[in-house]
């Protein structure tokens, strides 16, 4: 089902299918969703679609998004111990 939905809405938004890395795009929604909040997996996930459409997304932005995710209770527990 999902490969059949990604196939559906890559040709309705004119997207090349073989551009897509649906495994790691699924890697990078499941380590926001558990290092910071569920809903801050699809929206990370549009962030990186707009990025990568305006051609300014570094080549390992996934990389440091999951980075990101996985230090992101120790970045704001850091971040509010200044406060």
């Amino acid at each position: 089902m999902l490969a059949e939905w990604t196939a559906l809405v890559c040709e309705e938004l004119g997207v090349d299918p073989e551009k897509i890395d649906r495994d790691m795009l699924l890697d990078l929604t499941k380590e926001v969703a558990h290092g910071v909040a569920r809903p801050a997996a699809p929206l990370t996930a549009y962030l990186l679609g707009l990025a990568q459409g305006a051609g300014t997304a570094p080549p390992d932005a996934v990389e440091r998004l999951v980075r990101m995710a996985g230090n992101w209770e120790r970045a704001t527990t850091e971040t509010m111990g200044d406060a």
